[in-house]
């Protein structure tokens, strides 16, 4: 007799069925996972054994043959114990195979038969829900499955409980959908910086169009602390925006409480960090830092010291909003549409331009080091800033600039206008803000008057400037003017400030 039981494989965000076929045979007595498992699906039939026992069963002495569907899938992960268990038990009779055929199965078997949390719930539910399927998954991890929209929830804590209620005997309730808990505030409030006003303003335009930022300053100006402001100005998550999120920390293993993220993803890497660890990858695939840091912010620190070939990965990603990591059996996607902000020194000590501070081999030693940063990749960056050493007059003043809640009002209203807009022309769902807008949709979306079309056109010739560098300074111009909340037509002011962002140049 075989019985069947659903689950699912990952790969990526994506979602694909596997049947779990489980036969009980005569013959010597043995237990045989085969359909492509890894190490840990292979080392389930120990942990499903102890969990049975637990409860008083014990596994017949015959010949036990578990088959993962299809076959030429490799299948990684802890959640096939379940589902496993519950085919052994459907084919020892123990309850009936036909209450199984309509529930997609995941959960990790503890030795005392109580269900852990498992990764991909939350992509495994709508997975579910589409395929009009019900779903068994942990307790822990019922309140993540239930935002996948009306499908049937059992979650359980332990194998009995979900034993007693297929037999009729107990009644398990749907669970409901949780938020996570808001992550604690930065701490950091734009009023709390001294100084800094231009540092200040390309950041507000930074949050205002997701546009990509770099800031270049000594040692103790404040680049840290400005980007730590950055989480307070931005807009919540829309609900779109926050399943998407949570699909990929719930892949991830972020969500181990359940629920959906409200904050947007800030991700601070540390420069160390390898190639896998930032893209993704790995030998059990995984989401990278840019796809934990989708619809949210990845800061990199000491930008020149994160090795060559990482930082020229995100390349791609910057220009697709999507990463992919080819292997020599599959490929896997990911999001990752995320802004960039970046901080560095001009010098690697730091004080270039100070003829007290600055080292013996200035500007030498500024050209190397900022050499490190190619210039394929300095294209792709919006703003670039310089943050000057804060003056004592700054420090010493009494005075406080704009909080982070005045600042983020004008973001959130700045975003409304974009989305309005991006809504009357009908661009694609996925386009809410002008960093998101492709060429086409840029043209179309900011007109120039004749003033601001000579005073780009000119700069294009003078500054050499790419074609990706033209339609860069047309989406910062557009939110400036949004900002500013200026009529349809891009004026001369707008791209004169959205030109002054574009290029630092060495002192």
């Amino acid at each position: 007799m075989v019985a069947r039981v659903n689950t699912v494989a990952f790969q990526g965000i994506d979602v694909r069925p596997v049947d779990v076929q489980v036969q009980i045979s005569n013959g010597l007595p043995a237990f045989n996972i085969v359909g492509l498992p890894d190490k840990t699906v292979a080392e389930s039939k120990e942990r499903v054994r102890s969990a049975l026992h637990s409860l008083g069963l014990s596994l017949p002495p015959k010949r036990l043959t578990v088959n993962l569907a299809p076959a030429d899938v490799t299948k990684e992960g802890s959640h096939y114990d379940l589902p496993i268990a519950l085919g052994l038990l459907a084919a020892m009779g123990i309850i009936p195979k036909e209450e199984l055929e309509e529930y997609l199965v995941l959960g990790e078997l503890s030795l005392d038969a109580s269900i852990r949390s498992v990764t991909g719930v939350l992509p495994a539910a709508i997975h579910a829900n589409a395929n009009d399927n019900k779903l068994i998954c942990p307790e822990s991890c019922g309140g993540e499955a239930a935002w996948a929209g009306e499908v049937d929830i059992l979650a359980p804590h332990n194998l009995l409980q979900l034993i007693n209620h297929i037999k009729g005997i107990q009644v398990l309730i749907r669970p409901e959908a949780r938020l996570k808990d808001k992550l604690a505030p930065t701490g950091l409030d734009m009023a709390d910086v001294k100084g800094q006003e231009t540092a200040k303003r390309a950041l507000e335009i930074t949050a205002a169009g997701g546009h990509n930022l770099l800031m270049i300053g000594s040692p103790g100006s404040g680049k840290s602390m400005l980007a730590g402001c950055l989480p307070r100005i931005l807009p919540p998550l829309t609900p779109r925006e926050a399943l998407e999120v949570s699909m990929i920390h719930s892949l991830a293993g972020s969500l181990p409480e359940g629920g959906l993220l409200q904050n947007r993803p800030f991700r601070d890497p540390h420069h160390s960090a390898s190639l896998p660890a930032l893209i993704g990858g790995g030998h059990k695939i995984k989401p990278g830092e840019i796809s934990l840091a989708h619809n949210g912010v990845l800061f990199l620190d000491e930008l020149p010291e994160f090795a060559r070939g990482t930082l020229e990965a995100l390349r791609q990603p910057l220009e697709t909003g999507s990463v992919l990591i080819a292997r020599a059996n599959h490929h896997v996607t990911f999001p990752a549409r995320f802004q960039l902000i970046a901080a560095m020194n001009p010098c690697r000590c730091g004080h270039l331009g100070d003829s007290e501070l600055e080292c013996t081999k200035a500007p030498r030693c500024a050209l190397d080091y900022q050499s490190k940063i190619s210039g394929p990749m300095l294209d792709r960056i919006d703003l670039q800033v310089d943050v000057p050493p804060v003056r004592v007059s700054d420090l010493n003043t009494n005075q406080s600039g704009e909080s982070s809640e005045t600042v983020a009002a004008r973001i959130m209203l700045a975003r409304k206008i974009q989305e309005n807009r991006f809504i009357e022309i009908g661009a694609d769902l996925s386009i809410n803000i002008n960093a998101h807008a492709d060429n086409k949709t840029v043209e179309a979306i900011a007109p120039l008057d004749n003033e601001a079309k000579t005073l780009l056109n000119k700069a294009m010739e003078s500054t050499k400037l790419s074609a990706r560098g033209y339609y860069r300074i047309l989406r910062v111009a557009r939110t400036i003017a949004d900002l500013a909340g200026a009529p349809r037509k891009i004026e001369k002011i707008h791209i004169a400030e959205a030109l002054s962002y574009r290029r630092i140049q060495l002192r």
